[in-house]
């Protein structure tokens, strides 16, 4: 048995190990430079050792570095494999009717969309070899968006890797996000404008610790709203992005901090109107109390999650999702968006090193695997 899954507990891996093992089976995980493809183009992948450190906006700004300096830029996205394989063997998006043209869910989309919106052109599917010569063909540097906390599909001359001090000592408890660590060569503490000093220090340490070679980036992750005076004093419905609440393991993302900087009245809880699949995702993770996940992995889903926004008694919907979620959903009360952009918080700054490092020669062969 090869185990090939992401963002998962060391012990979790361990006991399906040892249920594996228990059976007769042989258990064994793949490792991470077995799996990579070698580009013909510079590759710079941006990973992360949980899900919702904030890799998305790192991304971006990966590649609005890269355009400022006249490169033409492809992003190929870890693949999130909902639907008919036989129909995703090689995506590309460019446009919103790429969106629906390839039935998109509310988690591809939170993936895909801000990226074209930049008019970046996003790659993704499940035949990566296929998928790697299509973006070779337009690009002069690829960049390989990883999801959850996987390692990269294609060799990366640059691996950046991104932190979460409100989830400090994670980086070292999750398979593969400590492989990913190990791997680094820019390490990004992220959400030091909201995390504890003490969980920064403690990032901090551990990649100085494990990760000697990496350079270390501090960042913010920036919380922007257009109006925020309409938050004031108002009760508010807080849905946030889905993953990260889930397997994420977090219990708020930027919409909670949004409404709490900017005064609101009340948090008003999600939970007594939930209906269908997203009531049983309360119960199956209690913790989830104020905020409501963004889930619509099919249509039914984002019809219930549609209905459960709806029957909440509120002044104001803040939408903390990477999308413009109430461009897909009917919603019967105001709503506002809060969105979360990638910000340098000192020196080095990302494109500092980035740039450094890109000039040094290909990564790839003093890669430590």
């Amino acid at each position: 048995m090869a185990f090939a899954y992401s963002d998962v507990p060391h012990l979790e891996v361990m006991h399906k190990a040892s249920v594996a093992m228990a059976g007769g089976a042989d258990f064994i995980l793949i490792g991470a430079t077995y799996t990579m493809l070698r580009a013909r183009k510079p590759v710079i992948s941006v990973c992360a050792v949980r899900t919702g450190c904030g890799k998305s906006p790192t991304t971006r700004e990966v590649c609005r570095i890269l355009q400022a300096g006249g490169r033409r830029v492809v992003a190929v996205r870890h693949p999130m494999p909902y639907g008919d394989l036989t129909q995703q063997v090689v995506q590309r998006f460019s446009s919103y009717a790429d969106f629906e043209r390839h039935r998109c869910t509310i988690e591809e989309r939170e993936e895909y969309e801000p990226l074209v919106a930049r008019g970046i052109v996003v790659y993704a599917g499940i035949d990566y070899r296929r998928i790697l010569a299509a973006a070779e063909a337009e690009a002069d540097v690829i960049v390989w968006d990883g999801g959850n906390n996987d390692t990269p599909f294609y060799h990366p001359d640059v691996h950046i890797v991104v932190f979460d001090p409100h989830r400090a000592g994670h980086e070292r408890l999750y398979y593969p996000g400590e492989t990913n660590m190990l791997m680094a060569h820019i390490a990004v503490i992220n959400k030091v404008d909201s995390a504890p000093a003490a969980g920064i220090e403690e990032v901090r340490d551990n990649i100085r610790t494990h990760a000697p070679e990496a350079d270390i980036v501090l960042a913010e992750s920036n919380v922007l709203v257009e109006r925020p005076g309409a938050i004031r004093g108002r009760r508010v419905l807080v849905v946030e992005d889905g993953p990260t609440l889930t397997h994420g393991d977090m219990a708020f993302g930027a919409g909670l901090i949004a409404a709490r900087r900017h005064a609101a009245g009340a948090i008003v809880s999600p939970r007594e109107a939930a209906v269908g699949s997203i009531r049983q995702i309360y119960d199956r993770y209690p913790r989830l109390r104020e905020v409501l996940p963004a889930m619509g992995y099919s249509q039914e889903q984002r019809g219930e999650l549609e209905r459960t926004i709806n029957g909440v008694d509120c002044d104001l919907v803040l939408f903390a999702t990477p999308i413009d979620l109430p461009q897909l959903l009917a919603i019967n009360k105001p709503t506002l968006r809060v969105r979360y952009e990638y910000k340098d918080a000192g020196v080095p700054t990302l494109e500092e090193v980035l740039r450094r490092r890109l000039t040094q020669g290909p990564a790839r062969d003093r890669h430590p695997a």
